[in-house]
């Protein structure tokens, strides 16, 4: 068995997050798991700062938890804040070569949810729905992407901008390396 995460580290502040929120819903470990459809022993090791998780397994709490993928991920915001590029707290898909860093979070009454999304071409990230209501909007900074409803996805080159509904299935694809894009998750 790994040892838990340091403080301050992605998975820390994922477990710490997933411990606050499962308590403040008043459910257990069993049913959390049951309802995010992902096994309990994950979610423990999970909640124990020892486990991995992928971006779909956090989205999938999120849903299962009704909360926003960044009230999981990050940790409280000092008054003035600087992510440098390449840091931040950036979880890998097991889909796509994609990277997901949030940059922020809103704040409880805006719910909105700032990311910088890096893709390479292969392998598509099939997202499942988010909460009900939430849009994505998303600017293309370099490359080429395909996204947004699997049902209808469009084609977007730097500088393009693109909203959907985030509540049902959609999908990021590069089309050209170097891809990435500015994703603000807006949340009812």
């Amino acid at each position: 068995m790994s040892s838990p995460s340091p403080p301050g580290s992605p998975v820390a502040t994922i477990a710490a997050a997933l411990r606050r929120e499962r308590e403040r819903a008043g459910i257990s470990l069993t049913e959390l798991a049951r309802r995010a459809g992902i096994a309990k022993s994950t979610l423990s090791q999970l909640e124990a700062g020892t486990g991995n998780p992928s971006v779909e397994t956090v989205w999938a709490l999120g849903v299962a938890l009704g909360v926003p993928f960044s009230r999981l991920v990050e940790e409280p915001a000092p008054a003035v804040r600087v992510i440098r590029a390449g840091h931040g707290s950036a979880l890998r898909s097991d889909q796509a070569d994609l990277t997901a860093a949030l940059l922020a979070a809103g704040a409880p009454h805006s719910r909105r949810d700032i990311y910088l999304l890096a893709l390479e071409p292969g392998a598509v990230r099939d997202a499942t729905a988010h909460i009900p209501g939430s849009i994505e909007h998303l600017v293309v900074g370099a490359g080429r992407l395909r996204t947004g409803p699997a049902s209808a996805p469009v084609e977007l080159e730097p500088g393009d901008y693109a909203a959907f509904p985030g509540d049902v299935p959609h999908r990021y694809e590069a089309l050209a390396p170097g891809t990435f894009a500015v994703l603000v998750m807006e949340h009812p």
